[in-house]
């Protein structure tokens, strides 16, 4: 891989040019973010990176499967919660980062939920994608609003993930119950069950077959609809009136890991400025939370969006989320349309 970003390689090396030995990583955000970050990392230290990409809940799993004897260091990315319920099940490190007063308060109170056992290291709010092209060959206005997806016209029109698979519906279900309730929020996503074509495994699918043509508008994070933007596609987003949650991605050390020294330079490196550009440099557009890091304009500015005061204590627990999840798979997936 050619690394033509070279401040963010001067960045670095100024960090860490001391470092040595390897570190395991499991990587949860997109490959090339993956790639670029255990690439200049490898470069600028002299350390060995190992990483493997897996979805959130496939590295909860590994890290449970290895419990006894970890092979991973470090856990990098996806949604919070599953770091959460990491840090719940003691599967984590207890460690506070000496950078901590430089983060944004929603990543400095991710780590206090968690009693410093994870911290946040972007943010991404949740909303909707929609097709440009489409919607005005279909003559419909875009969604602006929850209470817009239910309406006839989006019979068929929508994609989300299955809360079943993914992070990102997991995410929506427990918006939903903090700004509804949960009875009505379920009742909302029975009716909403009527307008929904597909259900995918992944969360950023729907934001892909929105940018292809492929359905009308999907529930997405925002980041993932600018991303296929960038590329051309005629997507656009937009987030809920009425307001939204919001991912915490989050970054982990393993309890008992194999190189824990070298995870902790690690982890301190991924919290830096130069070492949280990779997002933007891999055309991601989270929100990172370093508040030394320059914004992009593309990236969505929580100040100007309505964000609900999310519990990430309370909805990110293994029990919470798995009655949310079986409540939703036995009241609206598998109900009639």
């Amino acid at each position: 891989m050619k690394i033509v970003f070279s401040g963010i390689v001067l960045a670095c090396a100024a960090f860490g040019a001391s470092a040595q030995g390897q570190v395991n990583v499991i990587c949860s955000v997109q490959a090339e973010w993956c790639n670029l970050m255990s690439t200049v990392y490898a470069k600028t230290t002299g350390t060995k990176v190992n990483m493997v990409a897996k979805g959130s809940g496939e590295a909860l799993a590994q890290l449970n499967a290895e419990k006894a004897n970890p092979k991973t260091d470090i856990w990098f990315g996806g949604t919070g919660d599953p770091h959460l319920q990491a840090a719940e099940q003691n599967l984590t490190l207890e460690y506070k980062s000496a950078q901590i007063n430089q983060l944004y308060p929603w990543a400095q109170k991710q780590a206090a939920d968690s009693k410093y056992r994870t911290v946040g290291v972007y943010l991404g709010p949740l909303g909707f994608g929609y097709n440009t092209e489409l919607l005005a060959k279909k003559k419909i206005k875009a969604p602006t609003s929850w209470a817009d997806l239910l309406k006839p016209e989006f019979k068929g029109e929508i994609q989300m993930a299955n809360a079943a698979s993914s992070g990102t519906s997991y995410t929506v279900i427990a918006t939903l119950v903090q700004l509804m309730g949960e009875d009505k929020a379920f009742e909302y996503m029975k009716q909403l069950h009527k307008n929904v074509s597909t259900y995918t495994r992944s969360g950023v699918a729907p934001a892909k077959a929105v940018a292809r043509g492929e359905t009308a508008v999907s529930i997405s994070f925002v980041h993932d609809v600018t991303t296929e933007a960038t590329q051309g596609f005629p997507a656009a987003s937009a987030t809920p009136s009425e307001g939204t949650g919001a991912e915490v991605g989050s970054i982990s050390i393993v309890k008992d890991s194999p190189n824990a020294e070298a995870a902790k330079k690690f982890y301190e490196w991924a919290l830096t400025p130069g070492g949280q550009q990779f997002g933007l440099a891999a055309k991601q557009f989270q929100l990172p939370s370093n508040a030394k890091v320059a914004v992009d304009p593309r990236m969505v500015n929580p100040a100007k969006i309505k964000l609900i005061n999310y519990d990430y204590a309370k909805y990110g627990a293994s029990a919470e989320r798995r009655r949310l999840i079986a409540k939703w798979e036995k009241e609206v997936f598998n109900s009639a349309k």
